[in-house]
């Protein structure tokens, strides 16, 4: 998302949306900061264990989304589905993701939300990643779904796999590689998808096509020819939170760092749009990404699930679901999920929502998501004077949002995304 005075991971719609524009952010604080107001100065307020202060109370608040026992299944990756352009047959696409909470069992959860014919997967693999396409040697896996070697879609239906024995590492890099058997139809995904690094490394893309046929199981990589920035079909990986000691069992995916033992995670969900997926960022630099992070170098078992649209609204759909719509057919589905961050709403503005009607959404958002026993922490909507679709009226709007947000009373937790990124002097009603 472009915004006004902060760049298109921080705030205003999004300019693939409505051809927004990107300025540079004034007084930042760092990452993972909580911001509160006190006498008119910003107060920055750092938890000891490396979280933020706030949004960890918040993330526990009222123990709803509390950690889960270990053993239990979680949500270690996710990616909100998406209508992608063009059609696909008879190849193999090799998704790269990474964990953000170690364990056992692995699963990968295959989607055909927006597909408009039934979809035939022959083969699907989990590797490590080694350069590119390529893998470590002996690393790829084949997946199984209910016993079979393959599985078939239904327009609209996910499957997720069978467990994979071993134990995978928290922050681990996995490469998901899917043959697609003949035709495919409307393909379904996730766009601007940013490839997983970790610090000091170069980036590999987000996924690869091969030449026709299966290559799932190939490790040398020669066979994916083109790089994409869109992952196709894959829209969770989950495992079991450790219920063991860490190296327990076979050990095939970056054992270390896997957990504490007996202890599972707490599952969060980013409910979102590009600012939550990371466009304008450096590549794997998004705040749910640096959340993640934040939280393993606490040692802290935080599984965050990104399911931020570029682009997306809360009210309406674009291509991707509603935030509404996400929240229950694709975030409830998922594994191990007790929190959401709410963080959308500016590009609803942006194409002239009410304020009354963003109030009533979050409303329902929060309500759907405690019936189903998940905490909600409200995100308020960031800057965007400057963009060329920002209105003294959409001002107006953003700061009414806000003010519900802060003080309505709704919502379980807050992240104060406007006074960590505000310059007041660039803020006119």
């Amino acid at each position: 998302m472009g915004g006004g005075r902060g760049d298109a991971a921080a705030g205003g719609p999004d300019p693939a949306r409505r051809g927004g524009h990107r300025a540079r952010p004034h007084h930042r604080p760092r990452v993972g900061t909580r911001v509160r107001r006190a006498g008119g100065r910003a107060v920055q307020d750092r938890d000891r264990a490396g979280l933020p202060g706030g949004l960890r109370r918040s993330l526990l608040h009222r123990g709803v989304g509390a950690l889960s026992r270990g053993g239990r299944p979680v949500t270690t990756w996710a990616a909100a589905a998406e209508r992608l352009g063009g059609a696909l047959r008879e190849l193999t696409v090799r998704n790269v993701v990474r964990t953000t909470v170690g364990g056992t069992g692995l699963r990968v959860r295959l989607t055909n939300a927006f597909g408009d014919r039934v979809v035939t997967f022959g083969a699907v693999y989990a590797g490590v990643p080694r350069a590119g396409a390529a893998l470590e040697p002996g690393s790829n896996r084949r997946l199984l779904f209910g016993g079979r070697l393959g599985v078939s879609l239904a327009p609209g239906a996910t499957v997720l796999s069978d467990p994979l024995p071993g134990v995978v590492g928290a922050r681990q890099r996995l490469a998901v590689s899917v043959y697609l058997r003949g035709e495919g139809g409307v393909l379904t995904g996730r766009n601007r998808a940013t490839a997983p690094a970790r610090a000091g490394e170069c980036a590999a893309s987000p996924a690869y096509r091969s030449v026709p046929g299966d290559h799932a199981g190939d490790g040398d990589g020669s066979a994916y020819e083109r790089e994409v920035t869109s992952w196709h079909w894959l829209d969770a990986v989950t495992l079991c939170a450790p219920a063991e000691a860490p190296g327990a069992g076979d050990s095939w995916a970056g054992a270390s760092g896997v957990g504490v033992p007996g202890v599972g995670a707490l599952g969060v969900a980013v409910l979102g749009d590009s600012i939550a997926t990371g466009v304008g960022s450096e590549t794997g630099h998004g705040w749910p990404d640096l959340l993640a992070d934040r939280a393993f170098r606490a040692s802290w078992p935080l599984a965050v699930a990104n399911e931020g649209v570029s682009g997306g609204c809360v009210l309406t759909a674009g291509t991707g679901r509603s935030a509404e719509e996400r929240l229950t057919a694709e975030v409830l589905t998922k594994p191990g999920i007790g929190t959401v961050i709410l963080a959308a709403g500016i590009n609803d503005l942006g194409a002239g929502a009410r304020a009354e009607d963003l109030v009533a959404a979050y409303r329902r958002i929060v309500a759907t998501a405690h019936a189903a026993g998940v905490g909600v922490v409200g995100a308020t909507l960031t800057p965007f004077a400057g963009a060329e679709y920002h209105t003294p009226a959409g001002e107006r709007a953003r700061q009414a949002v806000n003010a519900f947000v802060r003080e309505g009373g709704a919502f379980d937790g807050l992240a104060d995304f406007d006074a960590a990124l505000r310059d007041l002097s660039l803020i006119q009603i």
